[in-house]
């Protein structure tokens, strides 16, 4: 076993949750700190919820609906793992390195190209049965 092996083995024991109920709980912990301290996930999730409630109006397909909140999800997620990455280089070093900005530059295009991707996804599936409710 080398160095880091047992530097993890020895961490991991202190850094575990314990019980499901415990991973249970940490997981809605993060959830609920994005949720509170995250403006772009707020902005996410406020059109998410108005996107589905479109969707729902205009009486989509229950696979489309699927569809829809699969991708929200995943945007949703995105965004999470976003804020991980910042989280994470922030906690590495607190001066400007170009290699920290780098990385934080990446995390947020992969958010670009989930959120360019969901409304591409979004207008094909709700824009033909919105012009069919006004045309």
């Amino acid at each position: 076993m080398n160095d880091i092996e047992k530097l993890v083995k020895k961490n991991t024991s202190k850094h575990k949750n314990g019980s499901f109920k415990k991973a249970l709980r940490n997981a809605i912990n993060g959830c609920l700190y994005a949720f509170f301290s995250q403006k772009n996930f707020i902005i996410h999730f406020i059109v998410s919820v108005v996107v589905l409630l479109l969707a729902l109006w205009l009486k989509v397909s229950f696979e489309r609906f699927l569809f829809l909140l699969l991708v929200i999800l995943f945007c949703l997620t995105i965004e999470i793992a976003n804020t991980v990455f910042e989280k994470t280089v922030d906690l590495i070093t607190d001066e400007w390195n170009p290699k920290a900005k780098l990385a934080k530059d990446l995390a947020a295009g992969m958010m670009l190209m989930a959120s360019i991707g969901s409304l591409i996804i979004g207008f094909l599936i709700l824009l033909p049965p919105l012009l069919a409710k006004f045309l």
